[in-house]
């Protein structure tokens, strides 16, 4: 696959993938729109805790605010992708639910529980049985429209996730986003667009050398701080989208145990690769970390590739970053030759749990 040519790469992206990944501005401007409308009753901006229900993709939009915004948050947040909710959650908790489909079993069935306690309690999804509960019940609920993630993909569909969490966050007063921050993040959003897309000729786009280099590798994100949500995200695109096996770790904790499992098995250095997700809002001694960090991986003669994040702000950095892994996990698809939309086995799975 020749990553710069485009009819090659739409000729195998059939469920238009890269659609979405383009559209990510236009799902944030939807989202933050139709937020507008939302009125929050004043007892809910009351409580005493929040938990956020969600799956997979439903839930990435919550880690991300939660790593960018966990200095400034005025509430605990708790992220739960369970069917139990907590034993603490009483009449002063607020309960998200999140879901893209609306069909998520796990977030359905802590809805119910929390309805039980009492909780104060937040929808929100893309429509489906979540939709029809929050309209019986009379629960409060965004409900967005999906004009802009062609692949339908709620991995894809983050620009609704983590925007549409926003503005229910600020509007809760959890944290305060101002519709300058939005244009902002949109402005961010066309920048890297052309920096990390199939346009952008692969002798100077990051994600589209990172992605070369990984192929037929196990990677593994490391960040740390502000851009530990995105490290989970980039994990969770690269499983779905590349079929690629690989995860997340976060500096300081891989510090304390990961370095030493380097040296077995004996293949590591030909099946690992590490991408540090770095920034210069980093505390001074974890960035001197990274620079340990690969010497042992060097060591070890282990791979490893760095992204530094160059926005000037945290949440801008975020969203920087979300792209630059999306986009990752999309070339990485088309380097082996796969259609990055379907799950055949996240499908196959829900087929045989609804036996």
């Amino acid at each position: 696959m020749n990553l710069d040519n485009l009819a090659d790469i739409k000729n195998l992206d059939k469920d238009s993938m890269l659609g979405s990944l383009q559209l990510l501005s236009s799902q944030v401007k939807q989202v933050w729109q139709e937020s507008c409308a939302l009125k929050i009753p004043n007892n809910y901006k009351k409580v005493q805790n929040v938990v956020l229900m969600g799956m997979g993709g439903s839930a990435l939009g919550t880690h991300i605010i939660k790593s960018v915004f966990g200095q400034e948050l005025k509430l605990p947040v708790e992220i739960v992708n369970d069917y139990s909710v907590p034993n603490y959650i009483n009449q002063k908790t607020l309960v998200i639910a999140s879901s893209y489909s609306g069909s998520t079993e796990e977030t359905i069935a802590g809805i119910a529980l929390a309805k039980k306690k009492k909780a104060k309690i937040l929808v929100i999804c893309a429509g489906g049985k979540l939709a029809e509960i929050a309209k019986k019940d009379k629960l409060l609920a965004l409900v967005f429209s999906t004009n802009y993630n062609p692949c339908n993909s709620p991995r894809m569909g983050l620009g609704y996730s983590i925007v549409g969490q926003l503005a229910l966050f600020n509007k809760l007063g959890l944290l305060k986003i101002t519709p300058k921050q939005i244009k902002d993040l949109i402005l961010t959003i066309g920048k890297f667009e052309n920096k990390f897309g199939v346009g952008f000729e692969v002798k100077n786009n990051s994600a589209k050398n990172i992605a070369l280099q990984l192929v037929g590798k196990s990677v593994w994100y490391v960040a740390s701080e502000h851009l530990l949500g995105n490290a989970h995200t980039a994990a969770n695109q690269l499983n779905e989208n590349a079929k690629c096996f690989g995860g997340y770790f976060s500096i300081p904790e891989l510090n304390h145990h990961l370095m030493e499992g380097m040296i077995f098995p004996k293949n590591n250095p030909d099946n690992l690769a590490f991408v540090f997700l770095e920034s210069k809002f980093y505390h001074p001694r974890v960035q001197k970390r990274y620079e340990i960090t690969k010497k042992v991986l060097e060591q070890n003669k282990i791979s490893y590739f760095t992204y530094r994040a160059e926005s000037k702000n945290k949440l801008e950095q975020a969203i920087e970053v979300l792209l630059f892994g999306a986009y990752v996990s999309f070339y990485l698809a088309m380097l082996s030759n796969i259609d990055p939309t379907p799950i055949p086995f996240v499908d196959y799975f829900k087929k045989e749990m609804s036996k």
